[in-house]
């Protein structure tokens, strides 16, 4: 028996090693890809060589974005008085998509003293509420420690956002961690 397609192999091994998609999936996109719409595979190539290429971190706050500084930082409409600390420049992209949110961001992908000196610079340039958005474990609530104690002399409040039991979902499928703080953060019913 013949080995395959020394390229088509590549490409499936490829998708596989992208994040979520098994080797099943990766082996469906790329068979469609090349034998069902053979144009939308030259125009994603071309789509993501233009965006290696184009994409870039905001200057001002990590976000993702074409120009040099990204449209939230860009909005006047946004409240510059709530900053959001997150861990990546997802978390701003699914925060944007709840549409709770209209405040500033601040990404914060690694403890590095450049990285906290922006925070301090975003802080000391107006912020009132510094909303730390990450997701919890020891060494997040670690790290909230550190920045509140760097940056407690902004007289800016500091807020974590709130962890528990999820919306529709059994006791039985949440973690033991989440189940006791839901418990601790409770509210007035």
């Amino acid at each position: 028996m013949k080995k395959s397609s020394t390229k088509f192999a590549e490409l499936v091994e490829l998708f596989s090693s992208l994040p979520t998609i098994g080797r099943k999936s990766a082996f469906k996109i790329a068979y469609h890809l090349l034998f069902e719409d053979g144009f939308r595979a030259i125009k994603l190539a071309h789509l993501i060589e233009e965006a290696v290429r184009d994409v870039q971190k905001c200057a001002v706050c990590g976000n993702i974005t074409e120009d040099e500084i990204c449209y939230i930082c860009a909005d006047e409409e946004r409240d510059a008085r709530r900053l959001c600390v997150v861990a990546s420049a997802k978390d701003i992209f699914s925060i944007e998509l709840s549409g709770g949110y209209n405040g500033r961001y601040f990404v914060f992908e690694e403890m590095k003293s450049t990285t906290v000196d922006k925070l301090e610079e975003c802080v000391k340039n107006g912020a009132e509420e510094v909303i730390f958005a990450f997701t919890p474990s020891v060494e997040s609530d670690g790290l909230i420690i550190y920045l509140e104690d760097r940056l407690a002399k902004y007289n800016a409040s500091f807020t974590k956002i709130a962890h528990g039991v999820p919306t529709g979902v059994a006791f039985e499928n949440i973690d033991t961690v989440s189940l006791a703080r839901a418990i601790e953060s409770r509210v007035k019913a």
